[in-house]
């Protein structure tokens, strides 16, 4: 009997189309609606990630403060399984995260707390969800007035990590005592 190997070759694919090892670990805190705190299973230490393919509001921005209360509702204090994609310029490691079998990306987009990030080979893969949001006029897509991206907010007021006095104040967490991000 004949046997046949395919070899399949992923540098050239994009990030989405590429097949990963899935880790498994716990969001003990959400930043803002595209980056989480997580715990990694086995005790390793913590890391920041950001939500690869989205872009949510900036958490001094219109809507930047309801993203991230949806990004908690969705998983906070949740286990999920992340697919790892390198890091940004800020150090903070870059992935897909899944719940359960869910895209949390995919699900930022279809709520309209996120945008779809468009890289320069095309479209990212939550495009055709941005434009459901938008059409269905959820999350920050509902405001009368046309939404801001993030992007563009940036090129205008700069992060809102560039100006502390416009964050909002962290309090604890009656429960745990730790502190909350919000």
């Amino acid at each position: 009997m004949k046997r046949w190997v395919m070899v399949v070759v992923l540098g050239g694919l994009p990030w989405w189309a590429q097949a990963q090892v899935l880790e498994s670990a716990w969001v003990s805190w959400v930043m803002d609606g595209d980056t989480v705190m997580l715990v990694p299973e086995g005790g390793s230490e913590p890391y920041r990630l950001r939500i690869q393919g989205i872009d949510a509001p900036e958490s001094c921005q219109s809507g930047g403060e309801r993203a991230r209360d949806a990004l908690m509702a969705l998983v906070q204090r949740r286990p999920v399984r992340i697919e790892r994609h390198g890091q940004d310029t800020y150090g903070r490691h870059l992935g897909r995260m899944l719940l359960d079998d869910k895209d949390v990306g995919a699900e930022m987009v279809r709520g309209g707390w996120a945008w779809a990030y468009s890289y320069r080979s095309g479209r990212g893969p939550y495009a055709a969800l941005q434009r459901e949001a938008q059409k269905e006029k959820r999350g920050v897509f509902a405001a009368r007035e046309a939404a801001m991206s993030p992007a563009v907010f940036r090129q205008f007021h700069g992060s809102c990590h560039d100006h502390p006095e416009t964050q909002a104040p962290v309090q604890r967490v009656p429960h745990t005592g730790q502190a909350g991000s919000r």
